[in-house]
C-alpha cells in the first residue's frame, strides 16, 4: 500500500490538471476567443438599446452651454474660440454641472484644446474627436449623473 500511494497521488493530480485544461479550452471555444466576438456582442447590445426622443423643452432643460472659450492651440500661432453645449441626463446633474462649469469644466476644455494642433480639430472627424474626448474627460468630474452629449455650437480657429 505504501508503494501505491505516490502512484495514486500522481494519477489524481494528472486527472485534475487535464480537467482544468479541458474546462479552460471549452470556455474559450464557446466564447469564440473573447476578442473575436467582442465587436459582435457590442453590436448586439447596441441594437437592444432603445433611445428615447426628447422634446425641445426637455432638451433645453437638460442642456448647459459654455460660450466663447478662447485659448491657444498646441501651435501657439493659432487661437481657437469655441462655444459648446452639454446635454446631461437629469435636471439635478445639470444644476451640479452649472455650479462647477467655470471652475472644473472650463479648465478641462482649455487643457484639451491646448494639446491639439489646428489640423486635428478641423473637419467633422476632428470635431467629433474633440467632443468624444471632452465627454470622456468631463464625466468623471461630475458628482453624480452623467454627461450624455457634447456639441460644438461656435467654432473659429484663426492664425494670430
Amino acid at each position: 500500500m505504501k508503494k501505491m500511494l505516490p502512484w495514486l497521488i500522481t494519477t489524481l493530480l494528472a486527472i485534475t490538471l487535464i480537467a482544468v485544461v479541458a474546462v479552460i479550452l471549452f470556455n474559450s471555444v464557446i466564447d469564440g476567443g473573447g476578442t473575436q466576438n467582442a465587436a459582435a456582442k457590442a453590436a448586439d447590445e447596441a441594437a437592444d438599446v432603445k433611445t428615447e426622443k426628447l422634446s425641445a423643452d426637455k432638451r433645453v432643460e437638460l442642456t448647459s452651454t459654455i460660450d466663447k472659450i478662447q485659448t491657444n492651440l498646441l501651435d501657439s500661432d493659432y487661437v481657437a474660440v469655441l462655444g459648446l453645449a452639454f446635454q446631461l441626463d437629469d435636471k439635478s446633474t445639470k444644476k451640479d454641472f452649472d455650479k462647477i462649469k467655470d471652475i472644473q469644466i472650463k479648465p478641462i476644455i482649455i487643457r484639451t484644446l491646448s494639446d491639439m494642433k489646428p489640423e486635428e480639430i478641423n473637419g467633422s472627424q476632428g470635431k467629433d474627436k474633440l467632443c468624444t474626448e471632452l465627454l470622456n474627460l468631463i464625466n468623471p468630474e461630475l458628482p453624480h449623473g452623467k454627461l450624455i452629449n457634447v456639441e460644438i455650437t461656435d467654432y473659429i480657429v484663426t492664425k494670430l
